[in-house]
């Protein structure tokens, strides 16, 4: 079994996040440059068996996607042109930089470590992996 992997698309830094291979536990992987993200993805699935990826579908209270949700259509074609053998899901992140904030708050960090935008945006992943992983076990219940 391999990893998933899930992706907080921004048009500056991007969030990644992955699972252990058993698929159970979701952890905070990186931040990187949004530029150079194909560029980590390449390496990145030749190491690691990874079965499927997750990226976050930012939606606006009514549903309808956002704003950066153009850029996310543009990053998908060419995710799925260069890696079609890799299963790509969108996932609804709403909220999820919010939860990132309070995640951070209850955890006790400093006001200057949860102002580090990188570090919100790799809890930002793995709160859309875990909430994908949960919303997964529910439907093949």
């Amino acid at each position: 079994m391999g990893r998933i992997l899930s992706i907080d698309y921004g048009t500056r830094r991007t969030g990644i996040a992955v699972t252990d291979p058993a698929q159970i536990i979701a952890n905070g992987l990186t931040t990187i440059p949004t530029a150079q993200l194909m560029d980590f993805l390449s390496q990145y699935l030749v190491r690691e068996q990874v079965d499927k990826v997750i990226i976050g579908m930012p939606k606006e209270m009514t549903g309808k996607p956002s704003e950066n949700a153009r850029h996310i259509a543009v990053f998908k074609k060419k995710f799925v042109q260069k890696f079609p053998d890799v299963p790509l899901e969108d996932y609804d992140e709403r909220f999820t930089s919010v939860l990132a904030h309070m995640t951070m708050q209850q955890g006790g960090l400093s006001k200057t470590a949860r102002q580090n935008k990188a570090l919100v945006d790799e809890i930002s992943a793995t709160i859309i992996l875990q909430s994908y992983m949960e919303y997964a076990r529910h439907r093949h219940c």
